[in-house]
C-alpha cells in the first residue's frame, strides 16, 4: 500500500486536510507524538539506550546545542526516530504521515507522497487570529513554529522547510478550500508514480542498511553522511583527515558489523569544511562553557581542551553566559573573574541561583584572597590563577565532571 506524508506548515488547513485524507483514503494516521512513544517503548529495555519523551521533544522541536558538535546527542536521537520509522516503512501498512518527521523519510520511498501545504504570513495571521489568538500572539506563535522547522529542516536536510526538492507536491493555499486541497492530494495519490514497486521497496532496505551502519558509527563517535546501495555503503567525509588510511580501517571494520554491509567505501565530500575531522570520545567533558572577556584567550584555550577531548564552546561576556546556561545547560563553566559589564562574581551567583548543578571554575589574572572566598562561599568548584596552565585546567574540568557523575549515579 502506499502512504503519504505532510509536514505541518502551521496555521494553515494542513491538520484539517489531514483528518479528511485519513477519513477518504482509508489511511492510518501517525504523528509525532506516536513516533516519539514508539521510540521511548523500543529503547526503554536498555538504560544505556533508554530516551525520554522530553529528550525527543527537545531533540525535535528547539535549536541545535551549541555542544552537540562534541555530544552527537541530537544525532543518535534522530537515529534512533529513523530505526523507528523506518520499521513502520517495512510494513504493508498504508499510512499518514504528519508532523516534523515525515521529512526523515528519504525522497526514493517514490510510493510514500510527500506534500507540504503552505500558506503566506498574512494568511496565517488571520487563521491564528480565527483561532481566538491577538495578532500580536499569533505573530510570535508563528515565528516559533517557523524557528522550529527551519532548525529542525537545517539539520535534516541543510535547507529550509519550503524547498521544493524536499516534496513531491507543494500546494500553496492561497484561495483553496480545505475539500480542494484534499481533492488535489487525491488525485496526485492515486496516480501510478505513487505505487510501491519493487525499486522503492529497495529503497527503504537501503535506508534501513545506512540507519544500522550511521548507529554504530555515531556510538563510536563518527558523524558521517551514510548511504547504502545494494550492501554498498557510503561514508562521505566532511573535513579534512590528518591519516584517511588509518579512519578508512577503522570506519570500515566499523560498518562491517552490520548484517548486509558487502562493500564500504569512503569518499570526501566536495564542500567539505577545512577544520580537522575529529572522533567524538564519549564518557569525557563535552558541555564546557567558557566565559572571557578576551576572545583570542577564550578561542585558542578552548581549542587546546578540544583536542584533548574536552568539548568546549566559549563566550566573551557574562550576559550571553548567564542566557546559554538559562538556554542550553553546561556541565561545567570556566569563568573569568573580572570582566566588563556583570562581574564574574555576579554571574557565578546568577548560575548558581538558575542551575546550582552547574560547575564553576574561577579563572583570575589579578584576584584577591577575598575574592576567592566570596567565590568559594558562593559554590565555586575551583579558583586558579592565570596564566593558566592548560594541563592543570583540564584535570580541573574532568574533576568537576566526574563530581557531576557522581551525583547524578547516587
Amino acid at each position: 500500500m502506499s502512504s503519504i506524508a505532510l509536514f505541518p506548515c502551521s496555521f494553515t488547513p494542513a491538520a484539517q486536510v489531514t483528518e479528511s485524507l485519513v477519513k477518504s483514503l482509508g489511511l492510518t494516521l501517525y504523528n509525532d507524538e506516536d513516533l516519539i512513544r514508539d521510540t521511548c517503548k523500543k529503547y526503554d529495555i536498555d538504560p544505556v539506550t533508554r530516551v525520554e519523551p522530553k529528550t525527543i521533544r527537545q531533540m525535535i522541536y528547539q535549536k541545535t546545542s551549541v555542544f552537540n558538535q562534541f555530544t552527537l546527542e541530537k544525532e543518535i536521537v534522530v537515529n534512533k526516530l529513523k530505526t523507528v520509522l523506518y520499521e513502520k516503512l517495512e510494513s504493508q501498512d498504508a499510512y499518514l504521515f504528519y508532523g516534523f518527521h515525515a521529512l526523515l523519510i528519504h525522497p526514493s520511498v517514490s510510493h510514500i507522497l510527500k506534500v507540504l501545504v503552505v500558506d503566506n504570513k498574512s494568511a496565517r495571521i488571520e487563521w491564528a487570529m480565527g483561532e481566538g489568538l491577538s495578532a500580536k500572539k499569533a505573530e510570535k506563535a508563528i515565528r516559533n513554529d517557523d524557528i522550529s522547522a527551519f532548525a529542525w529542516v537545517d539539520f535534516i536536510h541543510q535547507t529550509k522547510p519550503s524547498d521544493r526538492k524536499l516534496y513531491d507536491l507543494v500546494l500553496p493555499v492561497k484561495d483553496k478550500t480545505e475539500q480542494e486541497i484534499t481533492e488535489e492530494i487525491t488525485k496526485r495519490f492515486h496516480t501510478t508514480s505513487v505505487l510501491r514497486t519493487a525499486q522503492s521497496k529497495k529503497a527503504i532496505t537501503d535506508m534501513v542498511c545506512a540507519v544500522r551502519v550511521e548507529r554504530i558509527l555515531l556510538c563510536n563517535g563518527h558523524k558521517l553522511a551514510v548511504t547504502a546501495d545494494d550492501g554498498i555503503i557510503t561514508l562521505s567525509v566532511n573535513k579534512s583527515v590528518t591519516s584517511l588510511a588509518r579512519l578508512t580501517e577503522e570506519l570500515v571494520e566499523l560498518a562491517q558489523q552490520v548484517a548486509g554491509v558487502e562493500q564500504v567505501k569512503i569518499v570526501q565530500d566536495p564542500s567539505y569544511d577545512a577544520s580537522i575531522y575529529r572522533k567524538q570520545r564519549f564518557g569525557f567533558p563535552s558541555k564546557v562553557l567558557f566565559v572571557d572577556d578576551e576572545k583570542e584567550f577564550v578561542q585558542t584555550v578552548s581549542q587546546r581542551l578540544i583536542s584533548r577531548d574536552v568539548g568546549t564552546y566559549g563566550v566573551y561576556n557574562g550576559e550571553d553566559a548567564l542566557e546559554l546556561v538559562t538556554e542550553d545547560r553546561p556541565d561545567v563553566m570556566v569563568l573569568d573573574l573580572k570582566m566588563p559589564g556583570l562581574h564574574g562574581v555576579e554571574v557565578l551567583r546568577r548560575t548558581k541561583e538558575i542551575a546550582p548543578e552547574v560547575e564553576v571554575i574561577i579563572l583570575t589574572g589579578h584576584g584577591t584572597s577575598e575574592d576567592m572566598e566570596q567565590c568559594m562561599k558562593l559554590g565555586a568548584f575551583a579558583y586558579m590563577n592565570k596564566p593558566v596552565n592548560i594541563e592543570e585546567l583540564s584535570a580541573s574540568i574532568k574533576k568537576a565532571y566526574e563530581r557531576i557523575q557522581h551525583r547524578e549515579a547516587v
